[in-house]
């Protein structure tokens, strides 16, 4: 439960969670839609539906469905559209710029000038982060992940062939280091501290404020860079899958089979956000901000029963829509109408967003769809809505703030 001391509160944010969701990233969501509420003065009490635990999906045999499981490593660790697939490559390589700027031609030095790769090497071994940069970072839950980003790109060969083709003013090489340090950040705050990615907006402020204490200027990608990002990232992609099938099923199963298992059998889901309202209720109207399957989940609860401490049903990045369409969503099939007990129900969606759908088309008005842009690439897309603040000021509307 998270609020503000002293602030008087007006009812209960509930957020309810999406497909592959466990303790460590659930955690990290909670922890930002929190701050969020407390910035927009929401004047909510924040509580969690926590149902993937209990609810989620597992392999409970052990993975000997899968060929070759152990062996592939089962159980093992686990804008501009140019913009957007770069940032789609640097999130699977954050060291991927780095090694396409180290072929890069190399121009002759001036007699008597200090090489830029000297001043380059040297601007990054001193760097310290201000304290501006420092706030954006603890803002965002990035500041020890960027501390160790800092220190491997120290370290990388990558970043020491790359400086070596800096130009006299080494723009784009700034700008280079810049991304690569926050995509190794934000890619080890994911994947080992449960951090969910900001959105575009966040992630570029801060590449644009280390740009700018390396004496870089903006954000835009060089043309050097551009003219082989394309196609280069599906390298060798099934190659790796084959190899990784083990893990990558331990990484998957979560994220497909919640989605099938729900869809067999949601009753023990449905019941798990029916007591989570009733708990919430004591406080006052209950709005559910709903992402992914979270929200399959609420449409499928609310549309089979009224719950009238629900004023307000948020869904983000939902698959409802295209589901009722196809006709597998479990409790509504078209034609039929959302009954008329259903709550309010407002759904936000970004157009990059692969796994999220409009409801207007199927719904009609009884669904208010509201378009967002997180400034992120699929996948990451999908799961970086939480801090946007487009994403915030539509909830405040459907909250009545």
């Amino acid at each position: 439960m998270l609020w503000e001391e002293g602030v008087a509160l007006s009812g209960t944010l509930l957020f309810v969670h999406g497909t592959g969701v466990r303790g460590v990233s659930y955690a990290g969501s909670l922890r930002l839609i929190g701050q969020q509420v407390v910035a927009h003065d929401l004047g909510l009490e924040v509580r969690g539906c926590f149902w993937g635990e209990s609810q989620g999906a597992r392999l409970q045999c052990e993975g000997r469905s899968i060929p070759g499981y152990a062996e592939a490593g089962g159980r093992a660790r686990r804008v501009t559209e140019e913009d957007v697939a770069l940032w789609a490559v640097l999130y699977t390589d954050p060291w991927y710029e780095l090694r396409v700027l180290r072929a890069m031609p190399v121009r002759p030095v001036p007699l008597g000038q200090e090489p830029p790769a000297v001043r380059l090497r040297r601007a990054v071994a001193e760097y310290v982060p201000s304290d501006e940069l420092a706030a954006q970072l603890t803002d965002a839950g990035l500041e020890d992940r960027f501390c160790e980003a800092l220190d491997a790109l120290r370290a990388a060969p990558e970043f020491e062939a790359a400086v070596k083709t800096a130009p006299a003013d080494p723009l784009e090489h700034r700008a280079a280091v810049a991304r690569a340090l926050v995509a190794h950040t934000l890619v080890a705050a994911a994947e080992e501290g449960g951090v969910p990615f900001p959105d575009g907006a966040v992630r570029d402020a801060i590449v644009l404020r280390i740009t700018d204490e390396f004496h870089g200027h903006g954000l835009g990608v060089g043309d050097f860079v551009k003219r082989t990002v394309v196609g280069l990232a599906a390298r060798g992609a099934t190659r790796r899958l084959r190899r990784d099938r083990g893990a990558l099923t331990d990484a998957a199963a979560p994220a497909s089979g919640d989605v099938l298992r729900f869809l067999a059998n949601g009753e023990g889901a449905r019941e798990y956000v029916r007591r989570a309202v009733t708990d919430a209720a004591e406080r006052g109207p209950v709005h559910l901000l709903a992402h992914s399957l979270g929200g399959m989940i609420c449409a499928d609860l609310l549309a089979r029963e009224p719950l009238p401490a629900v004023a307000t049903l948020i869904t983000v990045g939902s698959q409802t829509p295209f589901l009722y369409e196809i006709g597998a969503f479990p409790s509504l099939a078209p034609p039929a109408p959302l009954p008329a007990h259903f709550p309010s129900w407002m759904n936000l969606y970004d157009p990059r967003d692969m796994l999220a759908y409009v409801c207007g088309g199927v719904f009609g008005e009884r669904v208010r769809d509201v378009a967002v842009d997180n400034g992120q690439p699929f996948p990451w897309s999908h799961t970086s809505y939480w801090s946007n603040q487009d994403v915030w000021e539509a909830v405040a509307k459907a909250v009545g703030c």
